[in-house]
């Protein structure tokens, strides 16, 4: 039971992080700043890092962007915020990196999107370019193939070649592959270049479901780079969530993808770090990684009293997420802790029991007590006004006490 093994791909190394090759899946993000705006990119970039994303990519579009990319480096590691930052280019990548090395280098990672760095060119002088600098500063990339800016040259390509067959394709079909031949294309390319096997992931995003598991299911066929997973523009809210999931979750299951990104399109104002959270949640949702301990959660029915358990199932939701900074460096392992709030006594007991730690709070006509479970077995019964804080110092207890023993004892590394 689970997810089939992880596909063997090289490891690339990202300023210090390991994508592919066995290595645990790795959660990024891109920020949405005016890369020029200094202060707003460390800003963001700070916030998506503590979030947890282990790579941020930022725009890289114009020579005030460029320009910028050194300090923002500098000011970030003066934060103690050490993610490495990628660099997205598209059209000018190639004068941006040559005009700019300090830019080139402060980068741990640069994006090329084959399908615009060489447009109008009959030739890849441009990309080829590009891969001379990430050879001259020891740089990964990632050839970052869309199908809203495929290569067009390829794509009539292709076309032609399908139009002479006996059964031609659909032309869906046919676009689909041409994104898959580009990312590979590209990257024999950038072999031929010089660049090491080992330095290569590749991407090939679209926006459909459906047409996102093909593409990644035909590179995994046909390839062993490590591959960066995320349906572009999901879109918001529960759609952008709803969809990216679904692609996601089906292409994990079968040992597909190194590296996930849910581009989330936030609302004004809104919470840049949801697409970090999500991302989160759907590898440890897997069985894949562990960020948070879980909460699980009954939704209520016409047996629950209140919304009293599902305020405390919030409050504890939010006190774990408060005491995680502290319990990673403290306890480790306490990220894979599974709590349960239950509403009512039909699977409250049950649900209690399966969880570390779980609490049944009492439902319509039930006796006002709340159950107390603890590794499977009653702890305690709560009864009174002060179920939460009580439960919340059992709970503290219970950290402390199974994941000390965890630990490094004192003055040991």
């Amino acid at each position: 039971m689970g997810p089939k093994p992880r596909r063997e791909t090289p490891a690339v190394d990202i300023g210090g992080v390991k994508v592919g090759g066995g290595r645990p899946i790795v959660v990024q993000s891109m920020t949405n700043t005016d890369t020029a705006d200094v202060v707003a990119t460390v800003n963001q970039v700070a916030e998506l890092a503590r979030a947890g994303s282990e790579l941020v990519r930022v725009t890289v579009n114009t020579r005030e962007a460029a320009a910028a990319v050194p300090e923002i480096v500098e000011k970030l590691e003066k934060l103690g915020v050490r993610v490495p930052l990628i660099g997205d280019f598209h059209y000018n990548g190639h004068i941006l990196l040559t005009e700019y090395p300090e830019c080139a280098q402060a980068l741990a990672k640069y994006r090329i999107n084959p399908g615009n760095v060489d447009i109008g060119k009959k030739t890849d002088d441009n990309f080829r370019r590009m891969i001379e600098v990430a050879l001259h500063y020891g740089r990964p990339v990632r050839i970052g193939v869309n199908w809203g800016s495929l290569d067009q040259s390829l794509l009539t390509r292709l076309m032609d070649e399908n139009s002479r067959r006996p059964d031609p394709r659909p032309a869906a079909e046919v676009v689909l592959e041409a994104m898959v031949v580009s990312a590979l294309e590209s990257a024999a390319a950038a072999e031929r270049y010089g660049l090491g096997h080992d330095r290569i992931v590749l991407s090939a995003k679209v926006s459909g479901v459906q047409e996102l598991i093909h593409v990644y299911r035909e590179l995994a066929r046909r390839c062993d780079y490590p591959l960066h997973l995320g349906l572009t523009e999901a879109g918001m809210g529960a759609k952008g969530i709803v969809a990216s999931t679904a692609a996601l979750a089906v292409l994990l299951q079968e040992g597909i993808g190194d590296t996930i990104r849910v581009s989330l399109t936030p609302r004004p104002g809104g919470d840049r770090t949801e697409e970090v959270r999500i991302s989160q949640q759907i590898l440890q949702s897997m069985g894949l990684r562990s960020f948070l301990p879980q909460v699980t959660a009954c939704p209520g029915c016409g047996r629950t009293t209140s919304t009293f358990f599902q305020q405390m199932a919030e409050e504890i939701e939010a006190y774990l997420r408060r005491r995680m900074p502290e319990w990673r460096k403290t306890f480790p392992g306490v990220e894979e802790l599974q709590v349960a709030v239950m509403g009512c006594v039909v699977n409250g007991p049950g649900e209690s029991k399966h969880a570390d730690i779980g609490i049944s709070l009492p439902g319509t006509f039930e006796e006002p007590k709340a159950p107390v479970y603890v590794d499977g077995r009653l702890y305690t019964t709560l009864r009174g006004d002060r179920i939460v804080a009580e439960f919340i110092q059992i709970l503290e207890d219970y950290v402390r006490t199974r994941y000390a023993s965890r630990a490094a004892p004192t003055g040991v590394r």
